[in-house]
């Protein structure tokens, strides 16, 4: 990569994929797909993919999503929840615990500050 701007696509990306810990699968084998763009001092962007299942989450670091297609949602614990599909944004902050549940594969494109 050269220069100092970067386009947001999975093209010539290479991904990486994995699954939540089997102790956070809560329904279904989701495989999680990540084409991570930018790794700097804390800061972390790239594209997403979940295919259907559900997990339980805890986030200790700062994120904003925005949701590129598919179906999701995400319950706090204790609270609300929110469904999220194309065209949706949404922060989740340190200290949120809850789950995400996929519901159509999802595809999100991120920004997360540690």
């Amino acid at each position: 990569m050269t220069g100092k701007m970067i386009e947001v696509t999975r093209s010539g990306t290479d991904p990486e994929s994995e699954r939540p810990a089997p102790e956070k699968v809560l329904a279904g084998d989701p495989v999680f797909t990540t084409w991570n763009l930018e790794e700097s001092d804390g800061l972390y962007c790239g594209i997403w993919q979940a295919t259907p299942g559900k997990w339980r989450i805890t986030y200790d670091e700062w994120e904003y999503c925005r949701i590129l297609s598919g179906v999701s949602v995400l319950t706090e614990k204790g609270g609300k929840a929110m469904t999220v599909q194309a065209g949706d944004s949404f922060i989740l902050r340190p200290g949120f615990v809850g789950t995400w549940e996929v519901i159509e594969t999802t595809v999100k494109d991120y920004v997360i500050r540690i």
